[in-house]
């Protein structure tokens, strides 16, 4: 499959973004700096992000009033998390401006872009990010909207680009995914997560499937045949192939192509050599050759909160300091995938896994998953729930519920409930390992703010 580069489309110039601090939001914000318009936003809090928007030229308001409203704005953005109450978002019905959700406004532009979107309920920031920089070695000059900062985008959330190429991680919350429509559609595995949007794992594949049935006539399917939730679907990707003229690609970790994934990789764990070689399928199916596909692969060192190493932290009564890693993952698979990687990584160093739930309705109903999913850590520190902004949840299971079963698992070994996160540095020296440790800092709340802390351990 070929795809030619053209110039990117003009766009109209005023936007405002309602809830611009997310992560998704501020790579859409970004692309319409990159197209001229004029970006202002509001977000219910500071943060890292809006930070650094405001260095890029974006007028960022902390709160909502309706006066946050440019006199001038020709579309609104909302993230998922706004509703029709909110101030800014009357006050541009009042006015008759143009309102989208984020996935409304990403769906326009895979209408004007040649899609690459990669979804999935794992993996999608890891395999986005080495699609691209495969593209970029490959020659192509692709725009980027990702779910995390890369050292290569200059610690940003996403590229420009030239071409009319748009890689983009395409995410399942609330449905999103429902909105784009790719030439190329990656999906690295299905698995029991967003249970507060799909009753249940048949709702979640009909769900994929679904964003599967989008892709563009004449495009390509790369999935997983390793995932048992995917592969069920073969059947019915058979005939939406037919159907629609589709390129079909299964890929697994038995490819022959995987040895020297392995080999190449600068990331580890199994579940990242998985993801490299759905890329390496996208490279060749692009006739990318395979060494500057390789070259693309190797060169990845890992993104934001990723399995991301911050630094080392000295610990009582230990001649070597520990080393200190953040990662994102918030769902049992993706912690169980995360521990294997670095136990298998490091095989001699104790695992202190420091986590963070995140969302309430998300601990009650995975609550027996999470119980068991810090098996291979040889210490657990259970932080308070992180809860969502904008979801009023009625909490039926907190943190200190979870290190109650969980120590009842682990009967062996210590799992912590830590009410006071201030108290980390005094309750990981308290463990006394027997060698010095591995730290992982875990979860998708705020767990990494504290992280910081730990490196200046005395």
């Amino acid at each position: 499959m070929t795809i030619k580069k053209s110039p990117s489309p003009s766009l109209r110039r005023v936007v405002h973004f309602v809830g611009i601090g997310g992560i998704g939001m501020s790579a859409l914000a970004r692309h319409f700096l990159s197209q001229n318009w004029a970006v202002s936003g509001s977000d219910a809090v500071a943060g890292v992000i809006t930070q650094s928007l405001v260095k890029d030229g974006v007028g960022v308001k902390i709160g909502h009033k309706k006066g946050y409203l440019p006199a001038d704005a020709e579309l609104v953005v909302t993230s998922q998390a706004i509703n029709k109450d909110n101030p800014e978002v009357r006050e541009a019905l009042r006015r008759k401006v143009r309102v989208l959700t984020y996935p409304e406004a990403i769906g326009e532009l895979t209408h004007r872009y040649k899609t690459i979107a990669v979804a999935g309920s794992h993996g999608k920031s890891t395999t986005t990010a080495l699609a691209a920089l495969t593209l970029i070695r490959g020659g192509f000059d692709p725009a980027v909207i990702i779910g995390t900062n890369l050292k290569e985008f200059s610690g940003k959330n996403f590229l420009a680009g030239k071409g009319d190429l748009l890689v983009l991680e395409a995410d399942e919350f609330g449905r999103a995914f429902y909105n784009y429509f790719p030439l190329i559609a990656i999906v690295t595995n299905i698995d029991r997560e967003h249970l507060d949007i799909y009753k249940n794992i048949a709702d979640a594949k009909k769900a994929f499937l679904r964003f599967l049935g989008n892709t563009v006539d004449g495009g390509a399917l790369i999935l997983n045949r390793d995932d048992k939730n995917l592969y069920s679907l073969k059947k019915a990707v058979t005939t939406l192939a037919k159907r629609k003229n589709l390129i079909v690609v299964w890929y697994s970790l038995k490819d022959r192509s995987t040895t020297k994934i392995k080999k190449t990789l600068k990331i580890f764990g199994e579940h990242n050599i998985s993801n490299a070689t759905a890329v390496y399928q996208l490279g060749r199916l692009l006739k990318i050759s395979e060494k500057d596909i390789f070259a693309a692969l190797g060169s990845y060192v890992g993104a934001w909160r990723r399995m991301e190493y911050r630094g080392v932290a000295k610990i009582k009564g230990m001649k070597e300091p520990a080393l200190v890693y953040d990662d994102y993952a918030h769902h049992p698979t993706e912690i169980k995938a995360t521990l294997a990687a670095f136990k298998k990584q490091f095989p001699s160093r104790p695992l202190i896994c420091v986590f963070q739930p995140h969302q309430g309705k998300r601990l009650e109903l995975l609550f027996k998953e999470f119980t068991t999913a810090f098996d291979l850590a040889d210490a657990v520190i259970l932080l308070p729930l992180y809860k969502v902004r904008e979801r009023n949840e009625k909490l039926v299971r907190e943190s200190i519920d979870l290190a109650t079963a969980a120590q009842k698992h682990m009967s062996k070994k210590p799992v912590i409930y830590l009410e006071d996160p201030t108290k980390l540095r005094a309750t990981i020296n308290d463990l006394l390992m027997p060698h010095s440790p591995l730290i992982i800092m875990m979860g998708a709340g705020d767990i990494v703010d504290h992280t910081e802390k730990l490196l200046s351990f005395r």
